[in-house]
This record gives structure tokens, C-alpha cells and sequence, in this order.
């Protein structure tokens, strides 16, 4: 049996995706009739779900997708802005929650929570000037991660955004339901660490663990037993960045771009599960 490819969906991944699946929206009071031998059979849905992993995976253009493969790009795209409108990517996330929740557990004893800057040079919304790149168009992406680094919530800005500003947001933002008889701790760098910040932290019903740079090493060189905790935020983020089409960010709008990084957190969420898609 050949080893399936990164961007090729298997079936055990597509049973989980299917139901899913947006029906297009019909005008209840029109009356549809398909004229024998007129236009195109509807394109199927998992080949249209293939090519948007395909993009997300491998970074291609949408114009540039295979047509002999996945049929018209234009066509693919199309039904990618119906599917994120009708908020099929953000199901998705959900469900790769839900799936990894039952075969592992969320991890929410231990939580961490921080930014990572994202060039942009095409973007006409939520981004601004990045203050690590010559102050060149740029994007931040807001993580909050469970013990594993499974995301769980994420808030896009522009790249001139401080952490600090979106710290309620994020917590806010969650996309499962949070439990409320497990003690949580919420571990973040030092950018996190005035008063206000940790008020807000303690508000939200979290154990604050906010440290500098380099401390969670000196303590495990200190104490080998000791766990670090922390860098859990920093690996999720550089899963996000093995998916090429948000490694770099082309996408003008905030929705589609928002889509792909949903899509992405379902798929890790998939794979923390021991859920092979592919």
C-alpha cells in the first residue's frame, strides 16, 4: 500500500469531513430544472476539498492547481469562498476538537498563549507594519495552545499589533467549551508581564506563568524533573508553518486567510487525535 501524501486525503479523513460538507443554498420559491445535456455535472465534493488541501499544503497559487487533476481553479476557489462563508472550516476545527477530545483529552491543566509574525505582502486587511522586518506589510497570528499544542483559539491582527492588546480576545475566543472544575495555568513570555495584563489573566480564571526567555532552560538545568511548559506554543507554531499557503500570507482578505488557518488547526487537531488524514 503506497504512503498517502501530505496533501492527499485519505478515507478515513473524508468520513470525518463529509457531513460537514455546506449544501449549496437554493431559492426556495425558484423552480430548478436541469436540461438534458446542458452545462456541467456539479463538481464533486471531495475533489473540490482535495485541492484546497492541496493548496494549503504545497503553497500553489489557486490558479496554478493542476486542472487535469482538480478542475478549473476558478471553480475551486468559488466553492472555498462559499464553504468559509457558510463556516464549514471553523466545523471543521470543531470537529477535529471534539474527535481529539474523546481519543486523548484536551490538556487543559497547562495552556499557553502567544504571537508569531507573518509577512504579507498582498493583504488588504488585518495587517499593518512590521516592526521585525523594516517595517514591511505583515500580519500576527494570536495562538492560545493546549499541553499538547493543540490550538484553541485563534485571533488574527496586523503585525503592529502587541500581544497584549488581544490577550481578552483570545481568551474569549476559545472554540470549545471550556471546562470549569480543572485548576488552569496559563504560561506566556514576558511580554505578558505587567499588572494589568496578569489581572486580566487571573480574571479569566487562569493561573498566571509568565517568564523571560531562556528562564525555562536555566530551570531545567537546574532541575531535570522539572517540565517546561511554555515552548508548547512556539511548536504548534511551527506546525502552522509546514502548511506553505499561510507560511507566507497572499491572501487579500481576512476570511479566506482565516479559512486556511482553521483548516490548518483542524488537521492538527486530527493528528493529535492519532486520526490518519493523510
Amino acid at each position: 500500500m503506497s504512503k498517502i501524501q501530505s496533501w492527499e486525503v485519505s478515507d478515513p479523513f473524508w468520513e470525518k469531513v463529509e457531513p460537514l460538507i455546506p449544501e449549496p443554498k437554493r431559492d426556495p420559491n425558484k423552480t430548478y430544472l436541469r436540461k438534458p445535456g446542458g452545462g456541467r455535472k456539479p463538481m464533486p465534493s471531495r475533489q473540490i476539498f482535495s485541492a484546497i488541501l492541496y493548496v494549503l499544503r504545497t503553497g500553489c497559487q489557486w490558479k496554478a492547481l493542476p486542472k487535469e487533476r482538480f478542475g478549473s481553479p476558478s471553480a475551486i476557489h468559488t466553492h472555498f469562498m462559499r464553504w468559509t462563508r457558510a463556516g464549514f472550516f471553523v466545523a471543521l476545527w470543531r470537529a477535529g476538537l471534539a474527535e481529539y477530545d474523546e481519543m486523548e483529552g484536551i490538556a487543559w491543566s497547562w495552556q499557553s498563549i502567544d504571537g508569531a509574525l507573518t509577512k504579507a505582502p498582498l493583504a488588504q486587511e488585518t495587517v499593518g507594519r512590521n516592526p521585525t522586518d523594516r517595517r514591511k506589510k505583515g500580519t500576527k497570528r494570536h495562538l492560545l495552545v493546549d499541553g499538547r499544542g493543540v490550538p484553541l483559539s485563534l485571533v488574527v491582527t496586523g503585525a503592529n499589533r502587541h500581544d497584549v492588546t488581544q490577550l481578552d480576545l483570545v481568551l474569549d475566543e476559545i472554540i470549545t467549551d471550556r471546562p470549569k472544575d480543572i485548576e488552569q495555568n496559563l504560561c506566556a513570555d514576558r511580554g505578558y508581564s505587567g499588572q494589568p495584563t496578569l489581572q486580566t489573566i487571573v480574571s479569566k480564571r487562569y493561573i498566571p506563568h509568565v517568564k523571560k526567555r531562556g528562564e525555562e532552560i536555566q530551570e531545567k538545568k537546574k532541575d531535570p524533573a522539572w517540565k517546561a511548559r511554555r515552548w508548547v506554543v512556539e511548536v504548534s507554531h511551527s506546525w502552522f508553518n509546514r502548511f506553505r499557503k499561510i507560511l507566507v500570507r497572499y491572501e487579500k482578505l481576512t476570511e479566506s486567510y482565516m479559512a486556511l488557518l482553521h483548516m490548518a488547526a483542524a488537521i492538527i487537531a486530527f493528528r493529535k487525535a492519532s486520526f490518519i488524514y493523510g
